[in-house]
């Protein structure tokens, strides 16, 4: 009795020993992957993001571009029109973010700068080009990069990008939960964009319909001088997490946007239907 009492005790203790090792390891794993680069100031209200880079592996896995025919969403633009466009098409100046559906950072900076860059848009200030990469599942493990990225492609499809690109990022779970890979959870998030919870749409995501273009983007974003994601440049410049010596705030952004348009006409030119922060009518979804 004593000996086996003794041998239960110290299988717990092993275990637990063991559990602890992963769990340092995990927090390891984790220091390595995110760099915290810089803190932004949200606002007058003086609300506090913490801004980093999630830095991609030199590794493999999770890429698998080369097995289908590269579907482009409607209306990308760019070089092997790998962007989604937002905005006045003739906007004097062009924001260009590169960002991973489950990187961590890429939510903090969109959470904090959502308004602002809705208000540049809508305004004309700026037209915004999305990239959509993958490292996430390249490091983590998972689908949920891909899917999601392809699911936005389809959303941009149905001309409401912008609001299911938003509901993404509010409702990103945690690094290590791959629950984007699920087409039902997508789904639920679609539901809340009026007119996107289509047929259409659902087949577009279960099919993976722009799975090979998100892999493409994620080629060139992986051959590209980039840092991580979020990658942030104001025509051509990157201003994440500083521009020069200026760490990024959401008065900086909008002073460096005005500093670059100064004597230039806001932009007029939205595409129909437009690609804001609005919701589209569900007539006004194209059907396939």
């Amino acid at each position: 009795m004593g000996v086996s009492e003794k041998n239960s005790a110290g299988k717990r203790s092993a275990r637990t020993r063991l559990q602890e090792e992963r769990e340092r390891q995990k927090a390891r794993d984790k220091r390595r992957r995110t760099l915290i680069v810089a803190a932004a100031v949200v606002g007058v209200l003086g609300l506090a993001a913490v801004a980093g880079l999630i830095a991609a592996n030199t590794g493999d896995k999770g890429d698998s571009a080369g097995s289908g025919p590269v579907a482009a969403p409607t209306g990308a633009v760019g070089k092997d029109r790998l962007a989604i466009p937002v905005g006045a098409t003739d906007a004097p100046s062009t924001l260009t973010i590169w960002e991973d559906f489950r990187c961590p950072a890429c939510a903090q900076f969109e959470n904090a700068a959502r308004d602002t860059i809705h208000q540049l848009t809508d305004s004309g200030q700026i037209k915004v080009e999305y990239h959509l990469a993958t490292i996430i599942d390249g490091n983590m493990g998972g689908s949920g990069s891909l899917n999601a990225a392809n699911a936005a492609a389809c959303a941009q499809d149905a001309g409401a990008f912008v609001p299911f690109h938003d509901a993404l990022y509010r409702s990103q779970p945690p690094e290590q939960d791959d629950a984007f890979a699920r087409d039902t959870r997508l789904f639920e998030l679609a539901a809340g964009v009026p007119g996107l919870d289509t047929p259409a749409f659902r087949s577009c995501v279960s099919k993976g319909t722009h799975d090979e273009w998100v892999n493409k983007s994620n080629e060139a974003f992986r051959g590209g001088d980039f840092r991580g994601t979020p990658t942030v440049l104001l025509n051509g410049e990157s201003i994440f997490p500083t521009k020069g010596k200026e760490q990024i705030s959401i008065e900086n952004l909008k002073k460096w946007v005005a500093e670059a348009n100064k004597g230039k006409k806001p932009g007029t030119a939205f595409p129909s239907p437009a690609a804001s922060a609005s919701p589209p009518a569900p007539a006004s979804s194209p059907s396939g």
